[in-house]
């Protein structure tokens, strides 16, 4: 129990020590302010602006907001519901693992998108390559991206005093969010874990330790899947040294 308490406790310190950096740097990032990471990431960020079609600045209405993240979330929902029933006859699929039922596709798909973390599969014995980096991984940064833009435009809502819109939600969810903050600390954390010894890997499932025990890509996803608990689900089990 005690030592519990202390793992609570230094837990809760470092979440506290990481804010003091991480909190204005996420608040100039939301609000299009330049930042040390704009020398390298802003021509993405440009380029991803002009292949979209909006401009960063242009602000939108509530409803025009809110219908935004709707849209998004919906084709979210649609494009992850769709590689699991095609995943069958899709690459980077070397199990052969079928397209999944109507219903867990349905499941799995709403779960990534509202970022509930509740999934009724095993990822090693259900989803092919693709299917947990083009669908589950994206959704990932995608449904944290949507809950940071959901909460910056309500702060906007209530503190701006003279501007009748509350920023541009595609901006928000696309550009910002997740080029700026998800991917840097998703590649530090990958880093990480590549340097401990991580399989990564687009091969077939190599057997280990003891009959049954199969290990997919699990340096792919990046730590964003590790950070939002899905490395547990994808393996049926939590993160455990790979070998």
């Amino acid at each position: 129990m005690t030592a519990a308490w202390i793992q609570n406790l230094l837990f809760l310190i470092l979440l506290l020590a990481i804010a003091v950096p991480l909190g204005p740097f996420i608040a100039r990032v939301m609000e299009g302010e330049r930042t040390f990471l704009h020398p390298l990431l802003g021509p993405i960020e440009r380029g991803l602006y002009r292949l979209m079609g909006i401009r960063g600045d242009e602000d939108m209405s509530w409803k025009a907001y809110a219908w935004s993240i709707a849209l998004f979330n919906v084709l979210g929902f649609l494009a992850v519901f769709a590689l699991q029933k095609a995943q069958g006859a899709l690459p980077l699929n070397p199990e052969g693992m079928a397209k999944l039922s109507t219903d867990l596709s349905f499941n799995t798909a709403v779960s990534f998108m509202t970022n509930t973390n509740w999934q009724a599969y095993g990822g090693e014995s259900t989803l092919s390559y693709l299917t947990q980096m083009l669908g589950l991984t994206v959704q990932n940064f995608l449904s944290a991206a949507t809950g940071m833009a959901v909460l910056v435009a309500l702060i906007r809502g209530l503190v701006r005093r003279t501007s009748h819109g509350i920023g541009n939600a595609w901006a928000d969810l696309v550009p910002r969010h997740p080029l700026y903050v998800l991917l840097p600390l998703s590649a530090i954390l990958a880093l990480l874990l590549v340097s401990q010894g991580t399989i990564q890997t687009f091969a077939a499932y190599v057997h280990r330790v003891r009959p049954g025990h199969r290990h997919g890509p699990r340096g792919l996803p990046g730590g964003h899947q590790d950070a939002g608990h899905q490395w547990g689900r994808l393996l049926q089990r939590q993160l455990r040294p790979p070998l």
